[in-house]
């Protein structure tokens, strides 16, 4: 019920013009409590939500991990319960992993929409793992680019990406070369320091920053945060959980919430950072999405 990310768009614009609204928003959701697992280098994360304009209640729990070179587990796995609102009753057990890959590749997705620069030609992907996949698929479905790149630590992944690719991707053997003169940057590494420099990239290019999302970990140095205009998803989860924005004490100029809304302007003639987290009330009205796509087909 989730082949196309891309039917989420209006659902996620709307829940981020909500959140970014405040309490007439109708959303309510805390910063995702974290639970380090320091024997196995893993983390629990709880993420609740409630949004009173689609009368969804849900939880996610997800564990990311950092990765040992020969895992076949995928470093992020995901579960969502959605919960029957008017009584608390679990009304479904959802696979959270397709939905956090969807929602996030479908997030940034949006805030490209706003902040890349007129004339994108050039995509590059700077990581080869899950989201790397689900962000290609969305922005060749919704955006024309002429190149479409691609970097990975370790280059296998990245040749076995382009190679299951539905166009040609070029796969490049440096970050450096595949940031060169790029319009739109996607991060999604499992980065804990900096893989993407602002030496290296075009003046008015759009980042994506997706991984990095513990407060001691970066994949953006402090010269592209700090000349960047730089949105989040939520001020508060930035500020407690981003380590690209804790350690290089970058200002926010805005949520993409207040952007959608329009409360705050887009300003794609300028370099601008996208940082993704992630948002419980995304998972919610994805799983939602997900649940009434099921319910309707049975």
């Amino acid at each position: 019920h989730l082949h196309r990310a891309s039917l989420l768009l209006p659902a996620l614009e709307a829940a981020l013009a909500n959140f970014s609204a405040g309490a007439a928003g109708g959303v309510v959701q805390p910063v995702r409590t974290v639970v380090p697992v320091h024997r196995h280098r893993g983390y629990l994360g709880v993420m609740p939500a409630y949004s009173a304009v689609d009368d969804a209640l849900t939880t996610k729990l997800v564990t990311f991990y950092e990765h040992k070179k020969d895992s076949s587990v995928p470093s992020h796995q995901a579960t969502i319960l959605l919960f029957e609102p008017r009584n608390g009753s679990l009304k479904a057990l959802l696979d959270g992993s397709v939905i956090t890959a969807k929602r996030t590749a479908a997030v940034s997705a949006i805030a490209t929409k706003f902040l890349m620069p007129a004339s994108a030609e050039v995509l590059c992907i700077l990581g080869a793992g899950v989201q790397a996949y689900s962000h290609y698929e969305i922005f060749t479905e919704l955006f024309t680019f002429k190149e479409v790149r691609i970097w990975n630590r370790t280059e296998e992944k990245a040749v076995k990406f382009a190679a299951a690719a539905s166009g040609p991707v070029r796969v490049c053997s440096s970050a450096q070369e595949a940031v060169a003169g790029a319009d739109v940057i996607v991060t999604v590494t499992m980065a804990t320091t900096p893989i993407l420099f602002g030496a290296w990239v075009k003046p008015g290019a759009h980042i994506n920053a997706v991984g990095a999302s513990r407060p001691d970990w970066r994949e953006l140095d402090d010269e592209l945060m700090k000349n960047s205009v730089l949105v989040v998803d939520s001020r508060e989860a930035a500020l407690t959980e981003s380590g690209d924005v804790i350690l290089s004490e970058a200002e926010i100029f805005a949520e993409l919430g207040e952007i959608v809304k329009g409360t705050k302007a887009a300003l794609p003639e300028k370099t601008t950072v996208f940082k993704s987290l992630g948002m419980a009330i995304e998972d919610t009205v994805a799983a939602k999405f997900v649940y009434d796509s099921w319910s309707a087909g049975n």
